[in-house]
């Protein structure tokens, strides 16, 4: 079972996004390319292999790190295929192919390894989540958090995309998040939430931490849109979403589940009266996707 993407992820990302690759070049080669000069500039092909299964994302920043150097990427494979290197006599996938001066392929090669390993790493488990949402008839949203890599954030996101779930709030601009240090700062859940209202307006959705019901109930009575149950466990999460969805049946409020979920207890937490769930261990602590380039031996 596969999600689909629908249209170019590549018209999502900001006009900030070349200028990050290029210093993420930058930052690899600061100064003499050593290695570069010991492989001169001879025009050469390498292939970039999938050594372990997964789910293939990240192809706009893999072609731009290699455009940067020079490097022109012929695909095998579409963004949000999945591979098997099983499937293979050498164990190894063909994904694609890169053609350009033996120095340039080097000079880029472990920025876009690092990049795609890391982006198709979390486009796998997020299609895991999502293939086990749709297995359960589960009507909610499956969700990342913003437990990202600084300065990876937009790549990390972006596999979530690919994967099939949601991003979750991008960044702190995007969603007012109250949480127990917000509400301690103004010393109660009404007074924060009140606090976020006015600043925020109409356009940004106000969410609140709440560790108990009780909590949750004062979060909505003081204008909260979404109400997150953290650290619930699935059995007590259960109930209070019911409860409070029957209690404040005249508004509308989401209900989002966070803490201590994970790809082998998500099951336990789908209920009709959870609207999302939220996974920090969709960015945090996920395996990477085992790639390597090999320049071709020329006979």
């Amino acid at each position: 079972m596969t999600t689909t993407i629908v249209g170019n992820l590549e018209c999502l990302l900001p006009p900030s996004w070349k200028t990050t690759i290029a210093e993420w070049i930058r930052e690899d080669t600061p100064s003499f390319d050593y290695g570069g000069y010991v492989v001169g500039d001879s025009d050469e092909v390498a292939i970039l292999y999938g050594k372990s299964k997964g789910k293939l994302a990240g192809v706009p920043f893999f072609d731009e790190i290699f455009k940067q150097c020079g490097c022109k990427v012929e695909w095998l494979l579409k963004e949000g295929d999945e591979f098997d290197p099983a499937t293979t006599e050498k164990g190894r996938f063909e994904v694609a192919r890169v053609y350009g001066k033996a120095r340039s392929l080097l000079l880029g090669e472990r920025v876009a390894l690092n990049t795609i390993s890391r982006c198709s790493g979390i486009a796998t488990r997020a299609t895991k989540l999502a293939n086990l949402k749709e297995q359960h008839q589960w009507q909610g949203v499956v969700a990342g958090t913003r437990k990202t890599t600084p300065g990876f954030r937009l790549v990390e996101k972006y596999g979530m995309l690919v994967g099939g779930v949601d991003t979750h709030r991008v960044d702190l601009s995007s969603m007012i998040m109250l949480k127990d240090n917000h509400i301690w700062s103004q010393g109660s859940i009404t007074a924060a939430t009140k606090q976020a209202k006015k600043v925020g307006g109409f356009a940004l959705k106000v969410e609140v931490e709440c560790r108990t019901e009780e909590e949750a109930e004062e979060a909505i009575s003081a204008g909260a849109d979404i109400v997150m149950l953290d650290n619930f466990k699935p059995a007590d999460l259960k109930v209070s979403a019911r409860r409070l969805k029957e209690k404040f049946s005249n508004r509308t409020v989401l209900i989002e589940a966070s803490g201590g979920i994970s790809e082998e207890n998500i099951v336990d937490y789908f209920d009709n009266s959870v609207d999302v769930i939220s996974l920090g261990s969709l960015s945090h602590g996920v395996p990477i996707i085992d790639f390597s380039l090999k320049i071709q031996p020329k006979h």
